[in-house]
C-alpha cells in the first residue's frame, strides 16, 4: 500500500494529473459539493493506474483540498512512471 499527498483544484477545465515535488496535483471539472470532487478524483485515479476503485482510500481531507490517499495494487514508482510526460 502506498501513501501519496494530493492537491486537488476542483472545477478546472478538464481533469488531468501532475506529479509535482513528490505530491500528486490533481486538477478536476467536479465542483467541491457533496463529495463530487472526491467521486472525480477516485474515478480519475482508477482510471489513470489500471487499478478499482475501491483500492483508493481517502485517509485524510475528505472535504479540505490537501488529502492523504491510500493506494493498494501499485508502487510509488509505477505511480511515478504512469505520470511521467
Amino acid at each position: 500500500m502506498v501513501r501519496i499527498a494530493v492537491r486537488v483544484l476542483p472545477r478546472s477545465s478538464k481533469n488531468s494529473l501532475e506529479w509535482e515535488q513528490g505530491t500528486l496535483k490533481a486538477r478536476l471539472t467536479a465542483p467541491p459539493v457533496d463529495g463530487a470532487a472526491n467521486e472525480a478524483l477516485i474515478a480519475l485515479l482508477a482510471e489513470q493506474f489500471a487499478i478499482p476503485r475501491r483500492a483508493i482510500t481517502i485517509v485524510r481531507g475528505a472535504t479540505g483540498r490537501q488529502k492523504l490517499l491510500a493506494i493498494e495494487g501499485i508502487t510509488l514508482d509505477e505511480i511515478e512512471r504512469r505520470l511521467a510526460p
